[in-house]
């Protein structure tokens, strides 16, 4: 039987599976377990726990934990309100004013955490109370902080980036680069968009703050000095070759803990919720990367990718086209899924395609990053929106419409790195030709 003719069963089987609300992890691994029964000819004794250990058994992988622990620890100290306090008298005079603190804070904290939803739920508690007490519309505050949490995806060190690398055997230090320029790529655009909004909508502003003198402001910027070394210190002994990831990862760990202690927040309290909650996580992601590795290989026993990668390349698809079929198909499974369970259960299916098509592995990286952080303001399940629900109590419609118009600039950020791929692949490039 031609593999595309049973392939919908699973696809079907998957869907009940995750409408029942069965765990992700649980409802990849029992499609395998129907698949390998019913349409591969291989034994599930051995299958099962050599695919297993060996998707989790990566040293590389071993980054994970250790950067989430280290957004956990942060995400429980005083670092959000020094952001605030060091970047708002810089972005008094710029239209738009402290709205942009939501960009920049979220892509700072970005570069120290990794995660998207502890990257919103930072800086927004921080943020948002100070918007609303001034008088900043309500909308446009949610909508800006919702989209920018989705660059603790694509600026490194990036979680995402981790699971992908290891998803596709790509190297996460030249992913880590390569996910620089689009950041700054999409941080440019949301502050753009924010300065025209602002311009055209001059009546809803609040006025503005008193503003304080050039050494007032500079001294302020003594409070992101922690964070500056600590982004300096994880990145640059990356970059550096100092360091590999994981022992990166490491010291941010260490440099997160000694910034925590230093600033008098370390308590052993939140030493343990930090902890537990790095470890849940952890867990969870884990688990569904076990789960999707197992699917992965008996997919490729039932022939599912050949068989899929042979109709796609009937089809004669450019590299373009293919980028918009794979684009509109990540919207929609963004619509169901997470970010990290979307890279796990596609990566192994999509792969040769993409390398049919000659699509750098790097670009290709940062492309399934930007949809992934579409993918994080799509209702019904958008983590972002979760997040920004739960600080603000609005309902998730509400924040959903207020971050419609972010939702199109990551897609306009896509086709700009689509025309001019060398904004993500210039930079890793450069750095190890150099070496």
């Amino acid at each position: 039987m031609d593999p595309l003719y049973y392939s919908p069963i699973l696809i079907v089987a998957l869907l009940l599976l995750l409408g029942g609300g069965i765990w992700i992890a649980i409802s990849l691994m029992g499609v395998a377990v129907i698949a390998i029964m019913f349409f591969a000819d291989a034994p599930l004794d051995l299958v099962m726990p050599s695919s297993i250990w060996s998707s989790v058994s990566s040293w590389t992988l071993t980054a994970l934990p250790l950067f989430i622990w280290m957004g956990e620890i942060l995400f429980r100290t005083r670092l959000a309100d020094d952001l605030f306090n060091g970047l708002a008298p810089w972005v008094n005079r710029l239209p738009g004013r402290l709205l942009h603190v939501n960009v920049i804070g979220c892509g700072i904290f970005a570069a120290v955490s990794g995660s998207s939803a502890a990257t919103a739920a930072t800086v927004g508690q921080m943020s948002l109370p100070e918007l609303k007490r001034r008088g900043y519309p309500e909308s446009i505050s949610i909508g800006s902080l919702a989209a920018s949490g989705t660059l603790g995806l694509l600026i490194p060190p990036s979680i995402i980036m981790i699971v992908y690398g290891v998803s596709a055997n790509v190297s996460i230090a030249r992913l880590f680069l390569a996910g620089i320029l689009p950041g700054l790529l999409v941080i440019g655009l949301f502050m753009t968009y924010i300065a025209v909004w602002a311009l055209l909508n001059k009546s809803k502003m609040p006025p503005p703050d008193a503003g304080l003198s050039f050494v007032e402001k500079f001294s302020r910027l003594r409070l992101l000095l922690p964070t500056v070394l600590l982004i300096m210190a994880v990145i640059g002994s990356i970059y550096g070759g100092l360091a590999t990831a994981t022992e990166a990862a490491t010291l941010g760990v260490v440099g997160s803990l000694a910034i925590a202690m230093f600033s008098g927040s370390l308590t052993w309290e939140n030493f343990k919720a930090s902890l537990y909650g790095a470890t849940r996580t952890s867990c969870m992601i884990g688990f569904i990367i076990a789960a999707a590795a197992f699917l992965s290989v008996v997919m490729g026993y039932a022939g599912i990718p050949r068989a899929l990668a042979a109709w796609i390349g009937t089809m004669n698809l450019s590299a373009y086209q293919l980028i918009f079929a794979l684009t509109i198909l990540y919207l929609i499974l963004g619509c169901f899924l997470d970010g990290i369970s979307m890279v796990v259960l596609t990566t192994a299916i999509i792969m040769p395609m993409v390398e049919a098509a000659h699509i750098d592995l790097i670009w290709f990286g940062i492309f399934i990053v930007l949809v992934v952080e579409i993918a994080q303001l799509t209702p019904p399940v958008g983590f972002n929106l979760f997040v920004v629900q739960g600080l603000t109590g609005r309902d998730i419609l509400y924040v959903a419409k207020s971050v419609l118009p972010f939702f199109i600039l990551l897609c306009v950020a896509i086709v700009i790195m689509t025309m001019y791929p060398e904004i993500a692949t210039w930079l890793p490039t450069t750095m190890f030709t150099a070496r």
